[in-house]
């Protein structure tokens, strides 16, 4: 029987590469991780997603593998690795890793050795052309840096197909024989004690090249992975990249016979449009299209990762809103579909409009991501090109580096944000352990208060209509209890009355009340239980989080 821990996990993703650095050579490794596992555990942390930390040339950030079966040597080691595994079981913290097979670097032994003998096994692992079709523009991946998926390789001389860089083939998967070693990676992984995969771009997994590959029902192949996984670990789980139209998400979740979770990509950006108009219509709208999932599958929101915010499935005129909101300048924008800008500078250090968006992530149906760096309201650097601006080190305190490594800071793998509002000698880890006001005892907090709230992750929800357009209400239902989340996008205040059960009263868990000074919202006053008619004051950008309980005699 399948285990449902992530129905209700706390996730957070990071690069090894850029959270810290133990041996002084300016790349972050494992053991410098492994140093770093209590705070991730105090923090509250039950899943650690981990970015390929493969050997690779690093065209892609370490998406462009070379060896599936191996650590990066400027990470650690094999053994470091083992060692990671077992401090994270100590501390009761699951492991994620990314499967990246649609695609390996042009540098994998298989692709050289496709390249260099048409009548090699491995030729098949690739797809090759002699006469390619055109190129869809919208086909690119990538549409600032390549022009065509497909590459002609002296060598092989034919083309190759790349949906990604040039420098990144796509596999073949319609060719069992690449089936089979997909499916060793996955047993080489699960027996190091991973508990599941970010399988990376698993919509080019379902996409088959007409008239080039022998034709395979590439659909069956994600009710094979999970076939397999499961005959290996009851707890392991697929999670997929794939950012597609709502009516495709049927095809991922299957009948509970393929993806366990997939990333929020839709509702994540109906919620940005609806930060940038102040008005919850696109939320909800974007929410009423999600399909009702299998009792195995679930949803990983997100506010950012490693990647651009994604716009992509907005409209043009509705894209520009959220551009002029929080991304006004073409520096701040890339592939014509995305943001490139962490969240605090998008809404210019607001704390208040920064705690709503993630209370927002934490009580939407489903689980919530967060990326390194988030909890202390980390920025970016737009001087770095496209993604890094993303990318850069973990701040742990304001000693040289950020207390990342003790390199010379020429010698580190990226960059740390070193001058303005976002340098670590402002955000850092260490300056804001003491301060009980700080982002990251807020973070700490909300965290706190979601672990003991699994009607968010494992409920049945459903839309609250309110007298307010700018409000966000929603509950979520689970074993004859309820919670009900309350969330303001307007910059104003306001006084909402819900159109919920009048027999019920409403009892306050974790929020920013209506009061102006910060002593009101403690004790009794705060936590007196609302009639559900009863009105609902609001601050702006105000969150309230409820339980519902029987109104009591």
């Amino acid at each position: 029987m399948e285990s449902l821990w992530y129905k209700n996990a706390i996730v957070y993703v990071l690069d090894v590469e850029t959270f810290m650095d133990s041996n002084g050579d300016g790349i972050g490794d494992f053991p410098g991780l492994t140093q770093r596992l209590d705070y991730l555990s105090g923090l509250g942390i039950t899943c650690l997603w981990l970015h390929p930390f493969y050997p690779s040339p690093n065209r892609d950030d370490g998406y462009d593998v070379m060896d599936y079966y191996g650590v990066d040597p400027c990470l650690g080691t094999l053994g470091d690795f083992v060692e990671f595994m077992h401090a994270c079981k100590e501390r009761g913290i699951r492991v994620l890793i990314d499967l990246v097979v649609n695609h390996t670097s042009i540098q994998h032994p298989w692709f050289q050795a496709a390249r260099s003998d048409r009548h090699s096994k491995y030729r098949d692992y690739y797809i090759w052309s002699d006469d390619p079709p055109p190129t869809d523009p919208a086909e690119l991946v990538f549409p600032d840096v390549e022009d065509s998926i497909w590459e002609y390789d002296e060598q092989a001389g034919a083309y190759y197909l790349h949906h990604f860089y040039k420098e990144q083939p796509d596999l073949n998967i319609s060719n069992p024989v690449v089936r089979d070693e997909i499916r060793k990676i996955i047993h080489f992984w699960l027996q190091l004690g991973v508990s599941g995969f970010r399988v990376d771009a698993v919509p080019y997994f379902v996409k088959n090249v007409e008239g080039l590959v022998e034709q395979y029902e590439l659909e069956s192949f994600l009710e094979d992975l999970r076939c397999y996984v499961s005959s290996w670990s009851a707890e392991a789980v697929l999670l997929a990249e794939a950012n597609v139209e709502s009516e495709s998400f049927s095809m991922y979740f299957g009948d509970g016979n393929r993806m366990h979770m997939l990333f929020s990509f839709f509702a994540n950006q109906k919620k940005f449009l609806a930060l940038a108009r102040q008005d919850a219509t696109p939320l909800i709208e974007g929410l009423r299209q999600l399909p009702h999932l299998p009792r195995s599958g679930q949803w990983l929101n997100f506010v950012r990762h490693h990647d651009e915010l994604t716009l992509d499935q907005l409209g043009d005129a509705e894209r520009d809103e959220v551009f002029h909101a929080f991304a006004p300048e073409a520096n701040m924008q890339i592939y014509g579909r995305g943001i490139r800008r962490r969240l605090p500078p998008m809404l210019n250090s607001n704390r208040r409009h920064i705690e709503l968006v993630y209370s927002l992530l934490f009580t939407l149906p489903g689980i919530p991501l967060l990326r390194y760096g988030d909890e202390i309201g980390m920025g970016d650097d737009l001087s770095l090109p496209d993604r890094d601006s993303v990318r850069t080190p973990m701040q742990w305190s304001d000693e040289p580096n950020g207390g990342f490594s003790s390199a010379a800071h020429d010698r580190l793998a990226k960059p740390v944000i070193s001058e303005g509002d976002y340098s670590y000698k402002r955000v850092n880890v260490a300056a804001q352990q003491p301060d009980p006001n700080s982002l990251l005892n807020w973070m700490s907090q909300v965290i706190r208060m979601r672990r003991q709230c699994p009607e968010f992750g494992w409920g049945d929800w459903d839309i609250i209509e309110t007298d307010e357009p700018c409000v966000f209400a929603h509950r979520c239902q689970w074993r004859g209890k309820a919670l009900i989340a309350v969330h303001n996008l307007a910059n104003r205040a306001c006084t909402v009355t819900l159109k919920s059960n009048p027999l019920n009263q409403l009892v306050d868990l974790f929020g920013n009340c209506a009061s102006p000074t910060p002593t009101e919202c403690q004790g009794e006053r705060y936590y007196r239980p609302l009639s559900g008619s009863q009105p609902i004051s609001l601050e702006p950008y105000g969150y309230r989080w409820f339980r519902v309980e029987a109104k009591s005699d």
